[in-house]
């Protein structure tokens, strides 16, 4: 099966690159690896706000990583030129918004990683960080960078 074709049997529709929102390009491709910027959560179209542990549960902060997972794949199937290219996901970086008690970063971005491993299959398991911090831009829960090797 295809990446396309288990990106559609998922019902997911990759979205267009996100034009950056300050002094920065969405990626850049060395050699064989793509670094993709850090791409914040959003629902319906907005930033997705919040804070864990304070006005949001685990479960939303998954559901809100695995919503940066899909814009993501937006952005390396131009980056890569198709995601049959990607040879592997090699590193992701999670910072989610967090309270200084809330201790479930780790669960919050297995929404992230669960969903790559779903459309890439072994090729989609990575090394990951998963850290808490004070604030995100625009207020968003959630922000994941991600390191891809390309054919």
């Amino acid at each position: 099966m295809t990446i396309a074709q288990r990106l559609e049997t998922l019902g997911i529709v990759l979205p267009p690159v996100a034009v950056p929102a300050a002094a920065y390009v969405p990626f850049v491709r060395s050699g064989n690896l793509v670094y993709l910027s850090g791409h914040i959560a959003k629902k319906d179209g907005q930033v997705w706000v919040g804070q864990l542990g304070r006005n949001m549960t685990t479960e939303e902060g998954k559901a809100a990583a695995r919503a940066v997972a899909i814009d993501l794949m937006g952005t390396l199937q131009v980056a890569a030129g198709g995601l049959d290219k990607v040879v592997r996901i090699v590193k992701a970086t999670s910072l989610v918004n967090s309270t200084p008690d809330f201790t479930e970063h780790h669960l919050v971005t297995n929404g992230f990683s669960e969903l790559i491993g779903e459309v890439f299959g072994d090729a989609g398991k990575h090394a990951r960080s998963a850290f808490g911090v004070a604030q995100i831009p625009l207020g968003a829960c959630v922000e994941i960078e991600l390191i891809a090797e390309v054919a």
